[in-house]
């Protein structure tokens, strides 16, 4: 499974990138809202972008299908590895299809149900992305519509990308990744609570320990 990292901190993304931890950033207007409430999101996209090869994701200010259409497009022209977000809504699929015939990927939100990610992925989403944490807020399960899509996608030969969004455990992370998830996206923060797990410590202190109390070499005179 791919991990797509949802920051705009630079040191984040050297940080994973460096550790090859991550595939992706994911800069959506949420996320730049949030960490960078007064910045221009178009240049903070941007500048992720050269400074990562990694493909990013990030969306265009509109939900019309011309204006989603001329944006995308538009921010293609200065991001060649994007991927635009576009949300699967009546007024959007068009873009997404011309978006697609134009070799610009798109990963369609707002996929709440298998129909709705089936409908995208013939529209000409090359991924579609569950909002898992969403989805669990209104006691539904993520991972059971990722098994469902995973199988439809498979039984039809249909190449999309499924994205789980917002895994917040070791337990989440695991079920997406079994229930047949391409891709991951975490923030920092989760990613880094992934690489640690209560016996962590206990084990390193154990190790440490054993070192610890290793007799010293004796060197050849």
């Amino acid at each position: 499974m791919r991990i797509f990292l949802a920051t705009t901190s630079l040191d984040e993304i050297r940080w994973a990138t460096a550790a090859s931890l991550i595939d992706g950033v994911v800069a959506t207007p949420t996320i730049i809202a949030t960490e960078l409430p007064t910045a221009d999101a178009r240049d903070v996209v941007t500048e992720i972008a050269r400074a990562t090869k990694l493909p990013v994701c990030a969306s265009v200010p509109a939900i019309g299908a011309n204006d989603i259409y001329k944006g995308a497009r538009d921010l293609a022209k200065s991001v060649d590895h994007l991927i635009v977000a576009v949300p699967f809504i009546e007024d959007a699929v068009p873009a997404i299809r011309k978006l697609a015939n134009d070799g610009v990927r798109v990963a369609a939100t707002l996929i709440y149900s298998s129909a709705q990610g089936i409908l995208a992925a013939k529209a000409g989403a090359s991924m579609i992305t569950i909002a898992i944490d969403t989805l669990e807020s209104v006691g539904q399960s993520g991972p059971d519509l990722i098994y469902e899509l995973r199988a439809a996608f498979d039984h039809a030969a249909t190449e999309c990308d499924i994205a789980a969004a917002g895994p917040s455990t070791a337990s989440s992370f695991a079920a997406c990744a079994a229930a047949g998830a391409d891709v991951a996206i975490v923030t920092p923060g989760v990613l880094r609570a992934l690489l640690q797990h209560p016996l962590t410590d206990r084990g390193l202190d154990r190790f440490l320990g054993d070192i610890s109390r290793r007799p010293k070499p004796r060197r050849a005179k």
